[in-house]
């Protein structure tokens, strides 16, 4: 008896403990994404822009240079053009990754969250690189349009091509077709699963033995 409430315990705490990453997963994707991501990724996109321009050609010097003439030309709030599919792009992915590396887990070796088993880097590993399979096949879409939107300046006092998220997405689709939507897809998948990989081989090690830590106190 004493057994069988410990494990209904521990499989309560399991549920909880993912629902809980993947919610996490989301809040601290979409903060992430307003506070820190968009600025940076309108900065690298102008940047990545000027490639194989002579330097004389050039319109931006680097990245302080580029922030500067965006705010001068643009506003402040240039540096968060996009920031409603980059919200929307890392929160999902987050709350994907975070959801579907529980799923493997249990799919493949059998491991409840909080359940206080340490599964092998290997295991971590093969888990972590499918999950990060979710998230970019998840949020190509908002990937593919953030950085149109990013990527359109208003200089010359220009007309923007893109008047926002949703606007972005049926032009895109209009004149590129459904499948245009997950262009970069990709080399997506080759970066960002075996980034996921390493990482979770070494984020489970240090979990399991928090929780290992934390169920031996509960049970006294």
């Amino acid at each position: 008896m004493l057994y069988f409430n410990q494990h209904l315990r521990t499989l309560r705490l399991g549920r909880l403990a993912v629902m809980g990453g993947s919610f996490l997963g989301l809040v601290l994707g979409c903060f992430e994404a307003v506070i820190i991501v968009t600025p940076f990724e309108v900065v690298k996109i102008r940047l990545q822009q000027q490639r194989g321009l002579s330097p004389e050609l050039l319109k931006y010097k680097g990245p302080v240079h580029c922030a500067r003439m965006i705010i001068r030309e643009e506003g402040f709030c240039g540096l968060w053009a996009g920031v409603a599919p980059t919200v929307m792009r890392n929160g999902t992915n987050q709350s994907a990754m975070f959801t579907a590396k529980n799923a493997f887990d249990v799919l493949l070796w059998k491991k409840d969250e909080g359940d206080g088993r340490v599964l092998q880097p290997w295991q971590s590993m093969i888990s972590g690189f499918l999950a990060g399979t979710a998230g970019p096949i998840c949020t190509g879409p908002f990937d593919v349009v953030k950085t149109g939107l990013m990527a359109q300046s208003r200089e010359g006092g220009g007309v923007l091509k893109y008047k926002g998220m949703i606007h972005a997405i049926r032009t895109i689709y209009a004149e590129e077709g459904l499948l245009a939507l997950w262009k970069g897809l990709l080399p997506r998948l080759m970066r960002i699963p075996p980034g996921q990989a390493i990482m979770w081989g070494v984020a489970d090690q240090i979990i399991g033995l928090y929780e290992r830590r934390y169920l031996q106190l509960s049970t006294l």
